[in-house]
């Protein structure tokens, strides 16, 4: 866990990073639930959201949550899954889920869960790379991850779904 002060404009929150806890699955279901409906106009099936949740944090093979907080309130979340890459011989962590309530937005918290996120990776030497998808119309999201130092690719992503509607 640690403390960034991010100061966007004239407004300054002390946000504190950590490790999602169990006792998180409910908040990360729900910010889960709110960036369907706002990202893709979706709604996530009753349960499904609390059992993906669920099962990151009971296993962190398949990934692992960070919580931004606000005087003790989770405001923010980032979670990173994992790829490993043949061409580079390291591991892309992907970012994914990343959501930050509505009453906390332009005021830094999204970029200080990445900055979080992107000094972790950058300590570790089997780390080669950070990686996320982001819609192709959210240009503010766009915009967002490249004053962050991403940069878009030539890659299209390409899907087929075995579980779900989707």
């Amino acid at each position: 866990m640690h403390s960034i002060d991010e100061s966007i404009g004239n407004r300054t929150m002390n946000v504190t990073i950590r490790d999602a806890l169990p006792g998180d699955t409910e908040t990360i279901a729900d910010f889960n639930s709110l960036l369907a409906t706002e990202t893709e106009g979706s709604r996530l099936p009753a349960g499904v959201a609390a059992a993906g949740a669920a099962a990151i944090l009971e296993d962190p093979t398949k990934g692992r949550y960070w919580i931004a907080e606000y005087e003790g309130r989770a405001v923010g979340q980032i979670l990173v899954t994992y790829e490993w890459s043949d061409w580079r011989d390291g591991m892309l962590w992907w970012i994914q889920s990343v959501y930050v309530h509505e009453d906390h937005r332009r005021r830094g918290v999204c970029a200080a869960l990445y900055r979080h996120v992107e000094s972790l990776a950058g300590r570790q030497p089997d780390i080669c790379g950070i990686r996320l998808y982001v819609e192709r119309d959210n240009m503010p999201a766009q915009k967002a991850y490249s004053s962050l130092g991403m940069s878009m690719t030539d890659y299209l992503v390409m899907e087929r779904f075995f579980k779900g509607d989707n």
